[in-house]
C-alpha cells in the first residue's frame, strides 16, 4: 500500500483476489501498485454481489489506518482547536491531494490547448495528416494521466474524509460522557434575544399587508424589512441567538450533520487547490489565446463576485437561523417518539404532529429562502460565465478587430466552459467553507462546554468515605439553591435519606455524583465506582443478564445471590429464556417493579464499595419489598458498602439503617429513627409477588415465551430500487413541476447547442464571401462579420442571457419540487408513525426510527432532487449528442452503440454490489443512533459505574462497522470511476480518428467533437450519476417503507357525545386476544360485566395478562374472537380517537412534555385556564405551581413524585367516565388505591406518610373521592389489602378468568 505506515502490522490481512472475510482485514494494508492504481483488489466483492445480496460476512473488516481505536487514541492526544486537530491528524493526505489536483489542473488544460493545435493542423493542408493524430495521442495520454489521478485523489481523499469523520464522532461521544448535563430550564434562558435583535428579527407578519392595513403601516413594514435586510448585510454579530448548552436534538445534529459537513470539506480539499489554479490557468490559457481582451470578460468576473460577497452574507445568517430550527425540529421529533405510546393512550398524538409540523414548515421556509440565494449566487455566476466570452470576444473582435476563425473560437470555448466551471465551483466552495465554518463552531462551542467535576478525594483522615460540609448546590446552568448549607457525614452501612416530595432527596444523590454545581462549602467524596440506581430505572435493549452485569465479569455465584436478594428468581422463572430473556428500549417487556430490581441488581452486583439508591422501593409491593430489604439491604451483599437509599417507606428499613436523614426544603438534618413509624418490618419468610410485567400493553409472558430476539432485525430490501420508489417521491413532488422542470432542461439543452452551432457559424462567416448569399441554414442569413460585427455579438450576447434566464428558471422549479417532495413524504411518514399498530413500536428501536426520521429525510431535502435534475438533462444531452454527429458522420451510430453497452456492461456489474454495500451502511448507521439515545439517557448511571471507557469503546465498534460499509462503497466507485474515465479517454481518441479521416471540414470537425466529448462525456455521468441516484434513493426506500407501516384500524363508529356515560357496564364476551399472529393468545375466553361506576380490582400474578386486558379497553390490541362492550358499544368499532379521549389510563410513570403546566395539563385547550388552574392548585398547591410553570422534557426538572402528581392531575381535568389505574397501589407518591376500595383512613395514613405528609395525604384522599365517585374505576393490583374496600374483583391466571364477582361475595376467589 503505497505511503502506508510501516509501524502497522501485517497479520490479518486478507489476500488480494480472494474471497472476503469479515474475520480479516481489508486487501488495502498490503497491495502491489498495479492493484491499488486499478482497484482491482475489490473484484471478489464485486463477484459476490453479482450473484446475491451481500451480508456483514462478505465485507472485510477495515485496515489498521481506518479503524477508531487507534485513530481516537491519536486524535485525543493532539492539543489545540478541533480544526488544528483535524489538520494535524490528516496533514499527510491533504499534502498528497494538493499535489493531485495541481496535476490534474494542468492534466484538464492540456486538452483545449491540445485540440487548438490539432485543429491548425487540420487547417494546415500542408501539414501531415500525421500531426493532427500525434496531438490526438497526446490527448489520450493526458486524459490517462488524469484519470490514474482521479483514482488517487478518490482514495485519498476519502481516507481524510472517513477519518475526519470518525475522529469526530468518537470526540463527540466522548464529551458527551463528561459533559455537565445542563437542564432545559437553563436552556430557556439562553434564548432571549436582546432589544437590538428584536428590533431586526424578521417574523412572517413583517411581510403581510393586512387587508385592512393603511398605507402607512405598509410603509413602516416597508421600512423594516430594509432595516433588516441592512443588518443582515452588515451586522458584524453572525448569529442572532446567543450561544446556548446543547440540548439533545442538538447533540444528534452536531453527530449526524454538522460532523459530516465538515468532514465533507477534507473529501473536497482538493477542490480548495484545484478551483483557484484552473481559475487561473484558464484565464491565462485565455489571454494567451485571444490577449488583453479576456480582461473584460474578467470584469464580469469581478463584478459578479462583488455581489455574490453580499449575497453570501445574507445566505450565511439564515444558514445559521436554519441549522438551530433544524436542532429544535429534531428534538421535537426526538421526544415526540420517545413518548407515542403515552401520547396515544390519551389521544394527544395530534396535537404533537401539529407542533411537528409547525417547526417542519419553519425549518422548509428556511430551506427555501436559502435557495432562493444560493440561486442567486449561482445564477450572477453563470450569467458571468456566459458573459465573459461575450465580453471577450467584443473586445476581440469590435476593439482588436481581430476574426474570430474556428482554432481560436472553440478551443476559447472550451476554455470558456472550464472557466464557467471553475466560476461556479469558486462560490460554491466559497459557501460550502462558510457552512463548514458554522459547523466547526457549533462543535468547538459543544467541546468547550463545561466537564463535570471530578470527585474530591479526602485530603485528611475521616471516618466516612463521604462528607458534606455545609455545601450548597445549584442545578447546572441556573442560579437556584436546591441544596443549602448541608453538613453531612456519611458512614460506612445503610443510611436512608427521606423527605416531602420535592424537597430535594435525588438533588443530593446528583450531589455527591458530581452531577450539580457546587456553590460553597467543603465536599468529600472519593473518586471511585459508584454503584448507582436511578429513580426512573435505565435499562439497556439487551438481554436481563447482560443488564444486571453492565461492565462487570460474570460470577456465577455472585450473580445467582445477587438476583435472590432482588427477588427476582421467581420472575425470571416465568420467561421462557431466563435471565438471557432480551427485554427492549427503556425495559420495554418488563413491569416498573421488575425494572426497578434489575436497576437495584445492577448496583448490588457491581464491586462497588459505595451504593446510591434512588427510592427503588416505591415500585414494589409489600411483600416483595421485605425481601429486598432482608435479603438486599441487610444482608451479606451489604458488608463494607456505604448505602445511600432514598425512600418514602422509612418505616420498613429504618431500624435497620445506621442513620436517618431528613431532607427539607434543600435543607438536610440527621433524625432519630425512634420518630418514625415502624409498623412495616422487614420479614424475609413473606411471600414474593411479582409485578405485571408490563410492556405498554404486551407484557414478556402474556406471549408464554419470551422472543430470541424482543426487537426485529432492520429490513434490507434486495435488488435495485423499485420504479414505485421512485415514483412516490416524483408524486409529492408534483407531476405539473416535474413537466416544467423537464421542459426548461430540454430548453437549456436547445440554447446551449444553439450558442455552439452559432460559434461554429460565426468562426466559418469569415470564409464566406463578402456579397450577402441566400439562406441556406440558421445564421447563413446574418452579415459577415468582417462587415458588421454586430449583430454576431447581439445573437451571441442574447443566448448568454437566455441560458442564464433558463438556468435561473430550473433552480427555482428544483427549490419547490424539493419544498413539495420534502413537505409531503415527512407529513405522510409522521401521520403513518403516529397511527402505526403499537407491535411496531415493540419491535422497533427509537434509533432506528430516528436514523429514518433525520438521516434518511436529511437525504430527502439534500441533493436527491438536484441528481435527478443532472440524470434528466445528461439523457437529455446523450440523445441530442447522438442525433448531432450521426446527421455528419453516420458510422458514429455503430460506434455510439458499441460505447453505449460497453459503459452499461460495466455499470451492470457494478450497481448490485454497490446498492448491497449502500443497504447494509443505512442499516449499521442505525446502532450508532440508538448508542447516542441509549448514552443520553442513561448518562448520570454510566458516569456513575465509571463505565465511560466501556461505552466509549462500544461507539467506536459501532462506528468501525457504519465507517466500513460506507468506505468499500467508495471503493467500489474507485473501481467503476478507473474503467469509465479510461474507456472515455479511449472512445475520445477514437472519436478524434473517426473525424479526421472522414474528410469533414474543420468547423465541422471542431463541432462534431465538441458534441462526441458531450456524448462521451455524458454516457460516462448519466451511468455514474444514475448509480449515485439509486444510492441515495435507498433513503427514500426506507421512507418510503415507512409510508406501508401496517396502521391500526381508526374505528368506523362515531360514538354519541356523551357515551360512554357513568351509567355504562363493560362487558367483555368471550375474549380472546393476542399481540401477533406467531404468538400465543394473552387472554383466552375472557367473559364478565363490570358494573357501572363499581371500583374494580384486576388481580393476578406475573405474566396472568392484567396489562393485557387493562390496555384491551384503550383499543391497543383487537380481539381475535369476541367483543369488548362499553356501554353497550362494541369498542373494536368505535372510533379510536374519541375511545382514548373519553378514557383515562393513568400510566405509572406519566411522561410529561416541554412546555408549561397549562400544555402537560391540557395541551388540547378542551379546558378552561379556570378549571386547569383549580385542579393544579388542589393537587399540587404545596408546590407553588401555576399555570405558567415551565416544564422539561420528561419532566426533569420535576421528582417523581411531583411527576406523578402532574398525572393525577390530568386523569382528574378529563374527570373521565372510565379511569384505569396502572400498579396504583406501587405509586411512590401515595401508595395507596382511590375511589370506593381506599383503605381506611387509619391504616392508610402510615402509609401516606412513606411519600408525603399526612395533611396533604388527606386532602388527596377527599379529592380522589369527590373526583371519582361517579366513575367506573378499574386498578391493576398484586394483593388482597390493597383492594379490600372494593367493590368488584377479576382474578387472572395464565391469560385465563380465574374468578370475578362482588368483593363481600367472593373472597376466598380474591385470595387465589
Amino acid at each position: 500500500m503505497p505511503l502506508r505506515d510501516p509501524r502497522l502490522g501485517c497479520k490479518g490481512i486478507s489476500p488480494a483476489y480472494e474471497k472476503p472475510d469479515h474475520q480479516r482485514r481489508s486487501p488495502e494494508d498490503n497491495l502491489t501498485l498495479w492493484q491499488f492504481m486499478s482497484v482491482s483488489w475489490m473484484s471478489p466483492m464485486i463477484a459476490i454481489g453479482s450473484t446475491r445480496q451481500l451480508d456483514d460476512e462478505d465485507v472485510w473488516q477495515l485496515s489498521l489506518q481506518f479503524q477508531h481505536r487507534i485513530l481516537h487514541d491519536k486524535f485525543r492526544e493532539l492539543g489545540g482547536s478541533v480544526v488544528r486537530r483535524l489538520l494535524v491528524a490528516n496533514g499527510l493526505d491533504l499534502v498528497i491531494l494538493s499535489c493531485l489536483g495541481i496535476l490534474e489542473a494542468f492534466s484538464n488544460f492540456a486538452g483545449p490547448v491540445l485540440l487548438q493545435q490539432l485543429l491548425r493542423a487540420m487547417q494546415n493542408t500542408l501539414a501531415p495528416r500525421s500531426r493532427a493524430v500525434t496531438f490526438a495521442v497526446l490527448s489520450l495520454l493526458v486524459r490517462l494521466i488524469a484519470c490514474q489521478s482521479s483514482v488517487f485523489s478518490l482514495w485519498y481523499s476519502r481516507r481524510s474524509y472517513e477519518r475526519s469523520r470518525g475522529e469526530m464522532i468518537t470526540m463527540l461521544y466522548e464529551k458527551t460522557l463528561s459533559r455537565q448535563i445542563v437542564g432545559e430550564s437553563a436552556l430557556s434562558d439562553t434564548l432571549k434575544p436582546s432589544d437590538e435583535e428584536l428590533n431586526y428579527a424578521i417574523s412572517d407578519s413583517d411581510v403581510v399587508i393586512e387587508s385592512q392595513g393603511a398605507a402607512r403601516t405598509t410603509l413602516k413594514k416597508v421600512r423594516k424589512f430594509g432595516r433588516s435586510l441592512r443588518s443582515l448585510v452588515w451586522s458584524r454579530s453572525p448569529s442572532q441567538l446567543k450561544k446556548q448548552p446543547a440540548s439533545i436534538g442538538k447533540i444528534y445534529n452536531l453527530m449526524r450533520y454538522d460532523a459530516y459537513e465538515v468532514a465533507q470539506r477534507f473529501w473536497e480539499f482538493q477542490t480548495i487547490i484545484r478551483v483557484p489554479l484552473s481559475l487561473v490557468l484558464s484565464i491565462v490559457l485565455v489571454w494567451k489565446l485571444i490577449g488583453w481582451p479576456c480582461l473584460f470578460g474578467i470584469v464580469t468576473v469581478i463584478v459578479a463576485q462583488s455581489v455574490n460577497v453580499l449575497i453570501t452574507r445574507i445566505l450565511l445568517q439564515y444558514e445559521r437561523e436554519r441549522r438551530q430550527v433544524t436542532d429544535g425540529k429534531l428534538k421535537k421529533v426526538t421526544q415526540y417518539v420517545g413518548a407515542i405510546r403515552h401520547l396515544r393512550w390519551y389521544g394527544w398524538q395530534d396535537f404533537w404532529q401539529a407542533q411537528i409540523m409547525r417547526a417542519r414548515q419553519q425549518e422548509l421556509r428556511l430551506f427555501v429562502i436559502t435557495g432562493l440565494w444560493r440561486t442567486m449566487i449561482n445564477v450572477a455566476n453563470y450569467l458571468a460565465s456566459g458573459l465573459f466570452p461575450v465580453a471577450a470576444f467584443y473586445a476581440y473582435t469590435a476593439l482588436a478587430g481581430q476574426p474570430l476563425r474556428v482554432d481560436v473560437a472553440f478551443p476559447a470555448l472550451q476554455l470558456f466552459a472550464m472557466l464557467e466551471n471553475s466560476l461556479r465551483n469558486v462560490p460554491n466552495l466559497i459557501t460550502v467553507l462558510l457552512n463548514a465554518n458554522i459547523a466547526v463552531g457549533r462543535i468547538e462551542d459543544f467541546m468547550v462546554e463545561p466537564d463535570k467535576d471530578d470527585a474530591i478525594t479526602p485530603s485528611y483522615p475521616t471516618k466516612s468515605v463521604l462528607m458534606l460540609q455545609d455545601a450548597s448546590f445549584v442545578w447546572p446552568g441556573t442560579a437556584h439553591y436546591v441544596l443549602r448549607n448541608i453538613s453531612l457525614e456519611l458512614p460506612i452501612g445503610l443510611t436512608v435519606i427521606c423527605g416531602k416530595v420535592a424537597a430535594g432527596k435525588t438533588a443530593l444523590l446528583q450531589a455527591l455524583l458530581g452531577e450539580l454545581e457546587q456553590r460553597g462549602g467543603n465536599v468529600v467524596l472519593p473518586n471511585e465506582v459508584v454503584g448507582y440506581c436511578a429513580q426512573t430505572p435505565w435499562i439497556q435493549s439487551m438481554s436481563i443478564r447482560e443488564n444486571v452485569l453492565f461492565i462487570s465479569p460474570y460470577v456465577e455465584t455472585r450473580y445467582r445471590q445477587v438476583l435472590d436478594a432482588c427477588a427476582l428468581t421467581q420472575d425470571l422463572a416465568t420467561f421462557k429464556h431466563g435471565d438471557l430473556s432480551n427485554v427492549g428500549e427503556n425495559g420495554i417487556g418488563l413491569s416498573g417493579g421488575q425494572k426497578a430490581r434489575v436497576a437495584l441488581a445492577r448496583a448490588m452486583y457491581s464491586r462497588a464499595k459505595i451504593l446510591f439508591l434512588d427510592d427503588p422501593l416505591s415500585a414494589l409491593d409489600h411483600q416483595t419489598a421485605e425481601i429486598v430489604v432482608s435479603k438486599c439491604l441487610c444482608g451479606p451483599l451489604t458488608e463494607g458498602r456505604t448505602i445511600i437509599l432514598v425512600t418514602h417507606r422509612t418505616s420498613l428499613c429504618s431500624n435497620v439503617a445506621k442513620q436517618v436523614v431528613e431532607i427539607s426544603n434543600g435543607s438536610a438534618r440527621v433524625i432519630d429513627r425512634d420518630m418514625l413509624p415502624m409498623d412495616e418490618r422487614p420479614n424475609p419468610t413473606s411471600p414474593s409477588l411479582a409485578e405485571e410485567p408490563k410492556q405498554d400493553g404486551k407484557n414478556a409472558t402474556d406471549e408464554s415465551t419470551s422472543p430470541e430476539k424482543f426487537t426485529e432485525d432492520e429490513k434490507r430490501v434486495h435488488g435495485g430500487v423499485k420504479a414505485a420508489v421512485y415514483w412516490e417521491y416524483i408524486k409529492a413532488g408534483k407531476l405539473r413541476w416535474w413537466a416544467v422542470l423537464i421542459l426548461a432542461l430540454a430548453l437549456h439543452r436547445l440554447v446551449g447547442l444553439g450558442e455552439t452551432w452559432f460559434l461554429k457559424k460565426w468562426g466559418e462567416a469569415y470564409d464566406r464571401p463578402v456579397t450577402s448569399v441566400v439562406s441556406a441554414s440558421l445564421f447563413d442569413d446574418l452579415p459577415s462579420p468582417e462587415l458588421d460585427i454586430q449583430p454576431w455579438l447581439l445573437g451571441f450576447f442574447s443566448l448568454a442571457v437566455l441560458q442564464a434566464f433558463v438556468f435561473f428558471l430550473g433552480n427555482c422549479i428544483m427549490i419547490v419540487i424539493i419544498y413539495y417532495a420534502g413537505r409531503q413524504m415527512f407529513r405522510d411518514v409522521i401521520i403513518r408513525v403516529s397511527h402505526a399498530t403499537f407491535r411496531f413500536y415493540d419491535v422497533t428501536p427509537l434509533g432506528r426510527l430516528m436514523n429514518r426520521l433525520t438521516s434518511d429525510i436529511g437525504t430527502v431535502d439534500g441533493n436527491i432532487s438536484q441528481q435527478f435534475e443532472d440524470v434528466a438533462f445528461l439523457a437529455i444531452t446523450w440523445i441530442s449528442s447522438i442525433v448531432i454527429i450521426a446527421s455528419v458522420t453516420p458510422l458514429f451510430l455503430v460506434f455510439s452503440f458499441a460505447l453505449t453497452a460497453s459503459f452499461v456492461m460495466i455499470f451492470l456489474r457494478f450497481l448490485p454490489t454497490s446498492q448491497s454495500l449502500r443497504r447494509l451502511e443505512m442499516v449499521s448507521l442505525s446502532p450508532l443512533m440508538s448508542n447516542f439515545g441509549a448514552l443520553l439517557d442513561g448518562l448520570t448511571t454510566v458516569r456513575a459505574f465509571h463505565a465511560q471507557s466501556s461505552f466509549q469503546d462500544r461507539i467506536i465498534v459501532v462506528t468501525d462497522a457504519f465507517q466500513k460499509m460506507d468506505h468499500f462503497y467508495w471503493s467500489l466507485q474507485a473501481w467503476l470511476m478507473y474503467r469509465f474515465d479510461a474507456l472515455s479517454a479511449c472512445s475520445t481518441f477514437l472519436l478524434t480518428l473517426l473525424a479526421l479521416y472522414t474528410g469533414v471540414s474543420p468547423g465541422l470537425t471542431a463541432f462534431v467533437l465538441v458534441a462526441a466529448s458531450g456524448f462521451v462525456d455524458s454516457t460516462h455521468a448519466l451511468c455514474k450519476r444514475y448509480g449515485q441516484l439509486q444510492m441515495d434513493f435507498v433513503s427514500v426506500e426506507r421512507v418510503v417503507e415507512l409510508l406501508h407501516l401496517e396502521q391500526e384500524p381508526p374505528g368506523s363508529v362515531d360514538p354519541p357525545a356523551r357515551w360512554p356515560s357513568y351509567n355504562g357496564d363493560i362487558v367483555f364476551e368471550d375474549v380472546t386476544i393476542r399481540y401477533a399472529p406467531h404468538l400465543d393468545p394473552s387472554l383466552t375466553g375472557i367473559s364478565f360485566r363490570i358494573p357501572a361506576g363499581s371500583t374494580t380490582a384486576l388481580l393476578g400474578r406475573t405474566g396472568s395478562g392484567k396489562s393485557t386486558l387493562a390496555l384491551s379497553l384503550l383499543a391497543i390490541m383487537k380481539p381475535e374472537t369476541g367483543r369488548i362492550l362499553i356501554d353497550n358499544i362494541d369498542i373494536s368499532k368505535v372510533n379510536t380517537q374519541a375511545l382514548r379521549s373519553r378514557v383515562t389510563f393513568l400510566a405509572q410513570e406519566p411522561v410529561l412534555f416541554p412546555g408549561s403546566m397549562r400544555q402537560n395539563l391540557d395541551p388540547l385547550d378542551e379546558h378552561a385556564d379556570d378549571a386547569c388552574d383549580a385542579v393544579l392548585q388542589r393537587i399540587g398547591g404545596s408546590h407553588n405551581w401555576t399555570l405558567a410553570t415551565e416544564i422539561e422534557a420528561g419532566g426533569k426538572n420535576l421528582s417523581q413524585g411531583q411527576r406523578q402528581l402532574v398525572g393525577l392531575s390530568r386523569a382528574i381535568l378529563r374527570r373521565s367516565a372510565i379511569v384505569i389505574l396502572d400498579e396504583v397501589s406501587n405509586l411512590s407518591w401515595i401508595g395507596v388505591l382511590v375511589g370506593g376500595f381506599l383503605a381506611d383512613i387509619n391504616g392508610w395514613m402510615d402509609k401516606a406518610t412513606a411519600s408525603i405528609d399526612a395533611e396533604t395525604a388527606m386532602d388527596i384522599q377527599a379529592i380522589l373521592r369527590e373526583e371519582l365517585k361517579e366513575s367506573t374505576v378499574i386498578t391493576i393490583a398484586h394483593r388482597l389489602e390493597a383492594v379490600k374496600d372494593a367493590d368488584f374483583f377479576i382474578r387472572l391466571e395464565e391469560g385465563e378468568l380465574k374468578a370475578c364477582g362482588p368483593v363481600g361475595e367472593s373472597n376466598a376467589s380474591m385470595d387465589g
